[in-house]
């Protein structure tokens, strides 16, 4: 009589209901937590607070604020490099909590979000 092997060592299909079951968990968990950061927004500011920046967990700008006493016509060089700075800055905040919430439900799985 020929021996049943069973699937890839996780057992009957019961061990493996269980599995999907736990897989199907993990994807809501993780579809909530990608809505939850999509939904907030990260704040970054450069030039000592001259320059704000607001961007939605989606990496969108929403808003760009800048005080009128930075504003020199004859140095709009760094009134850009401040707009970059915080630009970049907020946008790389909300990278980083995505990865780190989205891997303490997926351990060993980060910066694949």
């Amino acid at each position: 009589m020929a021996r049943h092997q069973q699937f890839g060592g996780f057992g009957g299909g019961a061990n493996m209901q269980q599995l999907m079951r736990q897989a199907q968990k993990l994807q809501e968990q993780m579809t909530r937590a990608q809505e939850d950061i999509d939904s907030r927004e990260f704040t970054a500011q450069a030039g000592g607070g001259m320059v704000n920046v607001v961007v939605t967990g989606k990496k969108e700008v929403k808003a760009i604020e800048i005080k009128p006493e930075c504003v020199d016509p004859d140095d709009v060089e760094m009134l850009q490099d401040m707009i970059l700075a915080a630009v970049n800055e907020a946008l790389r905040t909300a990278e980083e909590t995505r990865n780190n919430e989205l891997s303490k439900l997926a351990p060993g799985m980060g910066g694949m979000f």
